[in-house]
């Protein structure tokens, strides 16, 4: 009787696991895709607001949607609608399932959210008489919008998808076919526009990368923490109890003094790092803090190795 209870007690607490790794997996999954509308709302406005009037075209659909609106009697929201629906086809004839569903999301989100904007709010010229502030507006708002979709594995669909069909069936790297398409596309708006616009599409074009690589880069930074210190208990007692972090220990010798040492090695967010360096400051004021920047922290707890 006794192995029978222990039995179903097994089942009862597997059974609850299996319950909150569902809950848990919803959660994030949500969360995943309020950051993905979050990320589409900031290149809708970026682009409808700010690119399209302007006639901005350096690079993806919405580069293709502002260069043929301008010789086709069709708006820039809708031509980017009909382009980003047969990208998405052809990604699926291509590349299958690699496509992903978060990128047809964003498509989709993103050519809808450019047709509502059109009709809620026509723009028939430019919010300011500034180009060059609003250029700024239009690579920055798209940039932080891509680099935020970049960071959780998704893609604003749309050229990124001709780019993963060329790096599959020819032998050109994703960044150049990237390169390659978007530069037609801001030689075209020299050819439509003028040489004033041309320039501007190819200045956004090139500040563009810089951006999304510079937002990656502080959405992932971390402090890497190398502590060398007489007592590590304490320390490590309050990366794990009040900071919920871990860390690695081990024992060393001073080269000057000869006396033993323990040395601690973690990372930490920002604001836990400087929680961690008041802590150690207050109460060991003699250990030796080495704190560096590094935004390329994959583990638990940080970046998945896939």
């Amino acid at each position: 009787m006794h192995s029978i209870w222990l039995y179903a007690v097994g089942i009862c607490r597997n059974e609850e696991n299996v319950k909150a790794s569902k809950k848990t997996k919803i959660y994030h999954t949500v969360i995943a895709y309020l950051i993905l509308t979050v990320a589409t709302a900031l290149l809708v406005v970026g682009v409808y607001v700010f690119k399209f009037p302007n006639h901005f075209s350096f690079g993806g659909v919405t580069g293709i949607a502002v260069v043929l609106g301008e010789i086709v009697p069709v708006s820039p929201a809708t031509i980017n609608f009909i382009i980003n629906m047969a990208l998405l086809i052809l990604g699926f004839l291509f590349l299958g399932k690699d496509t992903g569903f978060k990128t047809v999301y964003v498509s989709i989100l993103t050519s809808v959210g450019l047709s509502l904007m059109e009709w809620l709010a026509p723009m028939e010229k430019p919010l300011t008489t500034e180009p060059v502030l609003e250029l700024l507006f239009a690579i920055v708002l798209p940039a932080v919008s891509s680099a935020i979709l970049f960071n959780i594995g998704a893609s604003g669909g749309g050229t990124d998808i001709v780019a993963m069909i060329l790096q599959k069936h020819t032998s050109v790297s994703i960044g150049v076919a990237l390169f390659i398409v978007d530069l037609l596309i801001v030689l075209a708006s020299c050819l439509v526009f003028d040489i004033q616009t041309g320039l501007f599409s190819f200045c956004g074009l090139m500040a563009k990368t810089l951006v999304i690589d510079g937002v990656i880069e502080n959405m992932n930074l971390c402090k890497y923490f190398t502590i060398v210190c007489d007592d590590a208990e304490p320390i490590c007692h309050f990366i794990n109890a009040e900071l919920n972090r871990s860390a690695t220990v081990y024992r060393a010798q001073g080269a000057y003094t000869h006396r033993p040492k323990v040395i601690i090695l973690t990372v930490m967010k920002r604001g836990q790092a400087v929680q961690l360096r008041n802590y150690i400051k207050r109460t060991q004021p003699s250990a030796f803090m080495m704190i560096t920047n590094s935004s390329e922290i994959i583990g638990k707890g940080f970046r998945g190795l896939n």
